[in-house]
């Protein structure tokens, strides 16, 4: 018997399925150690149950968007704060599913960032560096796939499009998110998968993250000519002196991971976007010993690291043809990914004074951690 004879509406299951979900039987029917046993539920019932589950579901999530706080990005969309963090809104169903929903793997390697910290360059350096048994750099599927399509993104890509995605990859399974350490699923804690985050000088990554949202504005031709530049980045500043920026707080984001490579170095490295540029071979190695896949004296006699390294560089991620003309699902060119990939950068767009103003405040912010950061000039 299909749904549809049964009842005519999803409206009017919800009405009489109420009434069962609610019972008595159908507590026993999901609780197999009831007694007396359940009435026999058919695979129309409980498809409707499911239906009904499924409605709830929506309009509740709906309600509960409702009631968060509410802030603007850069670009003007809304920034809904949840569990102390600051979500683009169009993200956060994704990030409300990941978080309930994903079950980690031992041998899974999750990495994290806060946008715009170097997330494109740890995926091709971590991809590569554990898929090397099976490509070399010549034949890496990096050529023709960009780095965000071969590790793809937990709340922003998978979870967004599914609440039960097909997470059925050979593993490890290299996922990533920008998801704060605490509201991380407790699976991901709780079991012995590997944690790697990337950081980046906060002045960088609050400009980078600027440029980056500021070329989606519709209608800006040359968004760096644009004479809003100027009224956009002084609107976003005030916000992110405040802690309102994508997934921030800046320091709330950091801040997680660093207590947490701190008290588990055996689960979470702590990397710094800065230290990868200044010594990449060394950090290259760093990476490969913490994921277990650590480089034999033999490949570095043939020179395997220093492949790597050319291979995922970001001049070469940048010249490769599926970076330069492709386009996300989401619409945003590949291109968009691959700005300058400098350190100093934020001289360009802030003030001094603005700059000494957000700095003191980082500071304070991290005062007593241990963890400092390096201004760029």
């Amino acid at each position: 018997m299909v749904i549809d004879t049964i009842l005519p509406t999803q409206a009017s299951a919800c009405r009489v399925y109420y009434n069962l979900l609610c019972s008595e039987s159908f507590r026993r029917a999901i609780d197999p150690s009831s007694s007396p046993p359940a009435p026999f539920l058919t695979v129309s019932h409980t498809i409707t149950i499911i239906i009904f589950m499924e409605t709830v579901k929506e309009d509740n999530l709906q309600e509960f968007l409702l009631t968060l706080p509410s802030e603007k990005n850069w670009d003007g969309t809304p920034l809904l704060l949840f569990n102390e963090t600051w979500y683009p809104a169009n993200s956060i169903r994704g990030a409300v599913s990941f978080q309930q929903n994903f079950r980690a793997q031992d041998s899974d390697i999750i990495l994290a960032s806060m946008p715009k910290s170097g997330t494109t360059w740890l995926k091709a350096l971590t991809f590569s560096v554990v898929s090397r048994d099976r490509y070399s750099p010549k034949e890496s599927p990096l050529i023709t796939a960009p780095p965000h399509e071969l590790v793809p993104f937990l709340e922003v890509d998978l979870y967004l499009k599914s609440q039960n995605p097909d997470l059925d990859f050979p593993p490890p399974r290299i996922l990533s998110c920008h998801t704060h350490y605490t509201s991380l699923p407790q699976s991901i804690r709780d079991s012995n998968c590997k944690i790697v985050y990337v950081c980046r000088n906060p002045l960088d990554q609050a400009v980078s993250d600027f440029v980056f949202v500021r070329n989606r504005v519709s209608g800006i031709a040359n968004p760096s000519s644009s004479s809003s530049s100027s009224s956009l980045i002084d609107e976003g500043f005030e916000n992110i002196c405040r802690g309102v920026q994508s997934y921030g707080p800046f320091w709330n984001n950091v801040l997680s991971y660093w207590k947490a490579s701190l008290e588990r170095p055996d689960k979470v490295l702590f990397l710094k976007y800065e230290d990868l540029k200044e010594d990449i071979i060394l950090n290259l190695k760093r990476l490969a010993e913490f994921l277990g896949f650590p480089f034999t004296e033999e490949e570095e006699k043939e020179g395997v690291i220093e492949e790597i390294s050319r291979l995922c560089s970001f001049d070469n991620l940048k010249d490769l043809e599926v970076n330069k003309n492709g386009v996300r699902p989401s619409g945003m060119r590949n291109s968009a990914f691959f700005r300058k990939g400098e350190t100093g950068d934020w001289g360009n767009h802030l003030s001094p004074s603005m700059a000494e103003r957000f700095w003191k405040i980082v500071e304070e912010k991290l005062d007593g951690s241990g963890l400092t950061f390096k201004i760029s000039q």
